[in-house]
């Protein structure tokens, strides 16, 4: 097997545990560790949309069996993260591959920042999901996921670092169920950013099969340590991993790394 492919199956692995914890795809490292490794950018972006399917396939699985998925919910998202999903895929091949990885060194960033943030914020107890919300709210679902679906299929992340702080913050949801909520709706970004994808092609077959049977294994394991442990220590670590992907994808885009 070929060394650099080793290294990408091994790499999504554990990335794919880290990121089921949070009910996310886990795109946001996917993209620059197959970038890193010398793949090309539409490849890297494909290919993590591919993953961040079945992580959220793997992850929903189990968040369902725990009762941490309000579908009613969650379908709320899925028109608007599906068209702008699909979107962004097909843009994607119209864009110079170096503006997109400095686009996503900025999401990096801005996302990092946000979670390492909220180890300082005073956090209230976790109250129970809210049983619906106003038609303002509804509305902006809808608007908001519509535009995550475009950085997703754009960028080939499954949007749910976005959507986590969006349930989290804006709509009250305790972050356990945000996971499985989450989880579920990345199945459709995911799924709608691959459909924009194939306009244009990029796919690596080999890279896809070896690195998703590590995908489900880690998203598997993943999505049961979080149903166990306290969602206290699942944020700051997280942001902190974003911010040093960030720091190697700037060193190699100005060619110092």
């Amino acid at each position: 097997m070929d060394s650099t492919l080793l290294v990408a199956i091994v790499a999504v692995f554990v990335v794919s545990i880290i990121f089921s914890m949070f009910g996310q795809g886990g795109g946001s490292l996917y993209t620059p560790i197959l970038f890193l490794l010398g793949y090309a950018t539409l490849t890297s972006i494909s290919t993590s949309l591919v993953l961040n399917l079945i992580t959220a396939l793997s992850a929903s699985i189990v968040y369902y069996r725990s009762k941490l998925v309000d579908v009613k919910f969650a379908l709320w998202f899925v028109p608007g993260i599906c068209l702008g999903a699909f979107l962004g895929g097909v843009a994607a091949a119209y864009i110079n591959p170096v503006l997109l990885m400095w686009l996503f060194v900025l999401f990096l960033v801005g996302a990092g920042g946000r979670m390492i943030y909220t180890y300082w914020e005073k956090s209230s107890p976790e109250e129970a999901c809210p049983l619906k919300f106003s038609t303002g709210m509804y509305a902006l679902i809808v608007v908001f996921s519509f535009f995550v679906g475009i950085i997703s299929g754009l960028l080939g992340v499954g949007g749910g670092i976005i959507i986590v702080p969006f349930l989290i913050f804006l709509c009250r949801y305790p972050t356990k169920n945000s996971a499985g909520v989450v989880s579920f709706i990345v199945i459709f970004s995911s799924l709608f950013g691959v459909f924009g994808h194939l306009t244009s092609g990029g796919f690596d077959i080999p890279l896809i099969i070896g690195c998703a049977v590590a995908v489900v294994i880690g998203a598997t394991i993943g999505a049961r340590s979080m149903v166990k442990i306290s969602s206290g220590y699942i944020k700051a670590g997280f942001g902190v991993i974003l911010l040093v992907f960030a720091i190697q994808l700037i060193l190699k885009l100005t060619h110092i790394f």
